[in-house]
């Protein structure tokens, strides 16, 4: 169908076409922020819970979480450009309304804006940008934000946003969406002495292995890494001879337990011998070196899963196996309750490999790293894997505090499906992350009867965590810093020169 819609157009219909729908999309977009402008009108007022950890705010963006499918964050953030649209920039958010401008210059807009606080100066911005902007044409990221730090410059200096490579913004990330299978990108800023003594210890135990070593330097700077971070200061020597003197483990492999959800298959793979190494075609080795997949399979059913990093290849798994990590069973739990609050470990580990992220909608955080909930709170709900889930700490409290009548509700089925009713009455199923990866294992538990109504939970014993600051003046101190901060550049820049 899609192929076939422009066909009988012409070149300019088409990008007529382009055009009109960019507009559109515009629109929709538009008033979507309207609509979650107004959520958070009526959901967002001052109240007593306003130093809540999980407070309005939070309890807001799970709603437009679940209604988006998106993240917590990304909900947080849609929130505040929808008060932007109609709170702060009247005339931009006409243009935008009308579909004038794109959501991406909105967006824009509305952040490099988002220091000015005097309202005086926060209408001149908005009326000089929005009378400007036919001139400005097509723009790139970089130039569309110089176009709008003019007038934010120009009408209150000291909320230009600041960009700054110091060493505040040093960071370590893990992983992102384009990681390739079985590898995982690491990147951040260090101090510059510390880079200095991480490069040299890396090349250190790059070099500590025996010429006979299959890995590239560059491969052998990645391990080291893994082994540091095992809180071993070598690294084991792959070449697999016996009188090797630096076969010694270093710590890698058995320093953490691989659990494989998978078939048994997955125990016997090989380990693949072009894993390390230069690419068999640049190597001459007087062999065909074509690849068999027959030999080595792409097929990943009986790869593992690290939570949220991804896919284990069964050639990898083999190989840390073979290193000596250690392999463990995952035990079904039984059909009967425990009796106590708290699950053993065995149906903690259930319950956790079953689900493998938080159960919430759009939420992706790691099951090692959220607490084991009661569908139907304890003690009239049992321990059972038919009323277990993981919630992050976020997204439980939001359940015990914003939950019942009017609120979040959830029901859990024995399939491990979770069914959430929103405070507006929608309706969201969540599904157990390893239902993805491993179709086959079938993870149903015994049904259980429901012990209560979820609209007559008993109160809970637990408080909610208090905030030092509510958000709205966190908010409002993180501005005044940066303020603070920029007036002390523009006092700098100001200041005459020297005789």
């Amino acid at each position: 169908m899609f192929d076939t819609l422009f066909r009988a157009a012409s070149d300019a219909e088409v990008v007529a076409a382009i055009e009109e729908w960019a507009g559109a999309e515009a629109r929709a977009a538009a008033r979507r922020l309207a609509a979650i402008a107004e959520l958070v009108r009526r959901r967002c007022g001052d109240d007593d819970r306003a130093h809540w950890a999980c407070d309005a705010w939070d309890a807001t963006a799970a709603e437009v979480s679940a209604a988006l499918s998106i993240m917590h964050g990304r909900a947080s953030g849609q929130m505040h450009l929808g008060q932007a649209l109609c709170r702060r920039l009247p005339r931009v958010a006409a243009l935008f309304m009308a579909g004038r401008l794109s959501y991406r210059i909105f967006a824009a807009i509305a952040w490099r804006t988002d220091l000015v606080q005097d309202e005086e100066a926060i209408v001149l911005i908005d009326s000089a940008i929005a009378d400007n902007f036919g001139t400005w044409g097509p723009m790139s990221d970089y130039k569309l934000e110089q176009a709008i730090d003019k007038w934010v410059v120009r009408y209150d200096p000291g909320a230009l946003r600041q960009t700054r490579a110091s060493a505040r913004s040093r960071d370590v990330q893990i992983g992102t969406r384009n990681d390739q299978t079985g590898t995982t990108a690491l990147f951040g800023r260090l101090y510059t002495t510390d880079a200095a003594l991480l490069d040299r210890r890396l090349m250190q135990m790059a070099h500590g292995v025996c010429d006979d070593d299959p890995r590239t330097i560059a491969q052998r700077r990645a391990d080291a890494l893994g082994a540091l971070a095992a809180g071993s200061d070598r690294l084991t020597c792959s070449c697999g001879s016996p009188g090797c003197t630096g076969a010694d483990e270093d710590g890698r492999a058995v320093s953490v337990v691989i659990h494989v959800l998978a078939d048994a298959d997955a125990l016997a793979a090989q380990p693949d011998p072009e894993m390390s190494g230069e690419p068999a075609a640049c190597r001459p080795t007087g062999r065909d070196t074509t690849l068999d997949f027959g030999e080595h399979p792409s097929d990943e059913s009986d790869a593992g899963i690290i939570g949220r990093r991804g896919i284990v290849p069964a050639p990898l798994l083999a190989e840390l196996i073979r290193s000596g990590a250690k392999v463990r069973h995952l035990r079904r739990p039984g059909v009967a309750p425990e009796p106590g609050y708290r699950p053993s470990a065995a149906l903690d580990e259930f319950v956790r490999f079953r689900d493998m992220t938080c159960r919430f909608p759009n939420c992706d955080q790691p099951a090692t790293h959220c607490d084991v909930d009661h569908s139907v709170p304890w003690p009239l709900g049992p321990t059972h894997p038919s009323n277990l889930k993981c919630l992050c700490r976020k997204h439980h409290l939001l359940k015990t505090f914003w939950g019942g009548p009017g609120g979040w509700v959830d029901r859990q089925l024995p399939d491990g499906s979770v069914i959430w009713t929103s405070p507006a009455g929608k309706c969201y199923t969540t599904l157990p992350g390893s239902r993805l990866f491993f179709p086959t294992w079938d993870s149903t538990t015994a049904g259980l009867i429901p012990a209560v109504n979820a609209e007559h939970r008993p109160a809970r014993g637990i408080m909610m965590p208090i905030r030092r600051r509510s958000r709205a003046a966190e908010r409002a101190f993180r501005i005044k810093c940066e303020r603070a901060r920029n007036d002390a550049l523009v006092a700098e820049r100001n200041r005459p020169p020297p005789f």
